[in-house]
């Protein structure tokens, strides 16, 4: 799995575009630094994030991973490969709801099925990572439910989408 990193070195990797200066004329043979303001080359300019695999530190918690995108991209696919890969490493972190139970799920295994004033509750005292609303039914993703997987020694993956 890769992850890029958000917080570089001043000097991780950097790569220095060349086409900020294909604008000038090639006839001008002044080396690309001179004809460019020194601010092209700043490492806060960077036009190229560095990517590299993660390798968690056997000290460090695991983390949770929101994979984000509207509908019809594919990230909720995107989730449950990446569990079905490995799910002794990957686990989704089970939601809640105020809808009601069918018979065929089990609270806790499905979602974990609550009233609408106990979501409410739960969405006032910020107890909720995030959180919706479809068809009349309240759904979100609490942190207690993160924790839980978090605890298990596992990396929770969620999937969102913006609103």
């Amino acid at each position: 799995v890769y992850f890029p990193i958000l917080s570089l070195p001043l000097t991780a990797g950097f790569r220095r575009s060349m086409r900020l200066c294909r604008r000038k004329s090639r006839t001008n043979q002044q080396s690309c630094y001179s004809q460019c303001p020194s601010s092209c080359y700043s490492t806060l300019a960077a036009p190229y994030e560095e990517v590299v695999r993660y390798q968690r530190h056997p000290t460090d918690r695991n983390r949770l991973i929101i994979l984000v995108g509207p509908p019809g991209v594919g990230v909720n696919e995107l989730r449950r490969r990446l569990i079905a890969s490995n799910p002794r490493e990957f686990q989704s972190a089970i939601p809640h709801t105020t809808r009601v139970q069918k018979s065929y799920e089990m609270n806790g295994r499905e979602y974990h099925y609550v009233s609408k004033e106990t979501f409410e509750n739960m969405v006032y005292s910020h107890r909720m990572l995030e959180y919706g609303e479809y068809k009349g039914y309240l759904y979100g993703t609490s942190i207690d439910a993160v924790r839980t997987v978090l605890d298990e020694g596992k990396i929770c993956v969620i999937d969102l989408e913006p609103q």
